[in-house]
């Protein structure tokens, strides 16, 4: 069954993808079509604002929810919501994403086609009431499909699902990857032919001579993904800081975004055909081809700094699209800072005449591999995306090199991807480490005990054991009249008191009561919460909120009976 419902996870991927690419470019060409090359166009000061005010609309009056920021929403959902997805994800990131990039916001559309693939898995599952584990590996399904279909990457598809969205591939879960990533690798040939994304030729093959070069690349990509991470998070901090107001949101963002793409058309939408101008160009002026509509058309010399300040700035223009209400990736912004990263060190090296020959072309894969790999810690997905995207499989061995010191530099800084980060952070990623990935996928509410009897300080306790001859329980919690938790009666301590009567009315809860081992909080990460638990070995652990108002106990031994059949579960083939 589910290697039947992974099948049609490719198709209806790759019908998404191919829907997407082709609303983005019928956009696109119908405002752009008549743009000079040989002048500013003073369009581009307006285009991306309407696009990212439309966009706007659409989700607020539209869709009604959240939808941005694609492949952390897919994490999330495999972390915290058991991998269900919202039917609206299935096609409310398509035409959110096609008006954004269609009218020139300087995002990618991957990120939204691989929600919407693992919305397509999720609700499949959903449909047919598929157990937890299989909505995961079915989510996987769409992501390996929406990448595979996007790209006509199959193998890219398959190795993001185990290195970005973290799910294991045991054998039982590789097969219905694969056939979704093949059926949306099949299906995308139908629909567009067997063209790839770039049309490269190999001028020169790889040698030993260019391996200390190629290092060195690696750590250019390293560090230029750290600038990336970096300086998206701080742009999106300051958009966070407007978010009760939108209309500011979208002056400042729209402003930012349509002077920069007015400075530098490149930054208009994907950017994939500038990085194919590179890739197929051969001379100065072949190149210089990405300077046209700006302020630089005619100044072939001043090329390496137009690409350092698009390079630099695409960041930014990501971000202000992002953050003024427009949807879209940093999938693509990744392989366009890195191919543009590429391309300059490659011609500043024969510029200078350091070593041996670089060729651009080359290069500015290699970069793209790089980047991207550093940014989303995958250095297999940038490996075989470039390879597949190009038919260039003659440079597997330096994208390697590129792509494994770029991560090893950027590991040092950052020790999860760009969208694991932000997951991280409140310890709800999952990862290959089971005993953590159990524990996130543990629900504090589903352990919650709240059967239980409280008392109050000024008890007697007389009173007290009678409370205590009713309950099956060795404790019972003390709270004032509001309900805060004052501490905790254990009757293991006040055993050699409970059974003089003579002390009955000498006592009062208040005197015999201890502090409780420790305090958990409401949606508090299990890892902690088992962490207190073997720190203080204690039976039972109270769970307070903000106010310190008892809300309930969570028992060891309820605690350990859902961890081991989460582990059974999460370990079966």
């Amino acid at each position: 069954m589910t290697s039947i419902l992974a099948f049609f996870i490719g198709i209806f991927s790759a019908v998404a993808a191919y829907v997407l690419h082709q609303l983005i470019h019928l956009i696109e060409r119908l405002l752009t079509e008549d743009f000079l090359t040989n002048a500013v166009n003073w369009l581009y000061l307006v285009f991306p604002v309407i696009g990212i005010w439309l966009t706007s609309l659409f989700i607020k009056y539209v869709v009604r929810d959240n939808i941005s920021h694609g492949i952390t929403r897919v994490l999330y959902a495999i972390s915290t919501k058991r991998s269900c997805l919202k039917r609206h994800n299935c096609w409310s990131s398509v035409v959110a994403s096609a008006i954004t990039i269609g009218f020139g916001g300087s995002v990618g559309a991957e990120a939204p086609i691989v929600l919407t693939g693992s919305a397509i898995g999720s609700n499949l599952g959903q449909l047919f009431h598929m157990d937890k584990r299989t909505l995961m590996l079915l989510v996987g399904c769409g992501a390996a499909a929406a990448i595979s279909g996007i790209f006509k990457a199959p193998i890219a598809g398959l190795v993001f699902t185990l290195e970005v969205l973290m799910i294991d591939m045991s054998m039982a879960s590789l097969i219905p990857i694969l056939i979704a990533s093949i059926t949306a690798d099949i299906f995308s040939y139908v629909f567009t032919g067997t063209s790839t994304l770039f049309n490269f030729t190999l001028q020169s093959p790889f040698s030993v001579e260019r391996v200390p070069a190629s290092i060195l690349l690696g750590l250019v990509c390293g560090v230029m993904s750290l600038y990336f991470m970096r300086a998206m998070n701080f742009c999106e901090g300051q958009f966070a800081k407007m978010k009760q107001h939108p209309y500011r949101k979208l002056f400042v963002g729209g402003i930012t975004l349509s002077t920069l793409i007015f400075f530098f058309p490149s930054l208009y939408g994907e950017g994939y055909t500038t990085l194919g101008t590179f890739i197929t160009g051969k001379t100065v002026t072949d190149w210089s081809q990405v300077m046209n509509g700006s302020l630089f058309y005619g100044h072939n010399e001043l090329l390496p700094l137009y690409i350092g300040l698009v390079m630099l700035t695409k960041v930014i223009a990501t971000s202000s699209t992002n953050g003024a209400g427009g949807c879209g990736g940093t999938f693509a912004p990744s392989l366009f800072v890195g191919g543009f990263a590429g391309f300059l060190f490659a011609r500043l090296w024969n510029m200078q005449q350091i070593g041996v020959y670089l060729p651009e072309s080359n290069y500015t894969l290699l970069g793209m591999a790089g980047v991207m790999a550093g940014v989303m810690h995958a250095p297999l997905t940038g490996i075989f995306l470039i390879a597949e995207i190009t038919g260039g499989y003659q440079l597997f061995v330096p994208l390697l090199i590129v792509s494994v010191v770029s991560v090893m530099f950027i590991s040092i800084f950052e020790p999860h991807s760009i969208y694991a980060m932000r997951l991280a952070r409140e310890g709800k990623l999952v990862t290959h480490h089971t005993d953590k990935s159990v524990l996130t996928l543990m629900s504090m509410d589903s352990l919650i005990e709240k059967d239980y009897v409280t008392v109050q300080p000024d008890m007697l306790l007389g009173k007290l054991v009678n409370v205590l001859s009713s309950t099956d329980y060795d404790f019972l919690p003390v709270v004032d009249t509001a309900g805060r938790l004052m501490g905790e009666i254990d009757i293991n301590k006040i055993r050699h008191i409970v059974f003089r009567p003579e002390l009955y009315q000498k006592f009062r809860v208040a005197q015999l009561m201890t502090p409780v081992p420790a305090i958990l909080y409401r949606n508090e990460p299990m890892e902690d919460v088992m962490h207190k638990f073997d720190a203080t070995n204690a039976d039972a652990l109270p769970v307070v909120d903000i106010n310190n108002c008892l809300q309930g106990y969570i028992l060891r031994t309820r605690m350990l009976r859902a961890y081991r059949q989460l582990v059974a579960d999460f370990s079966a083939e």
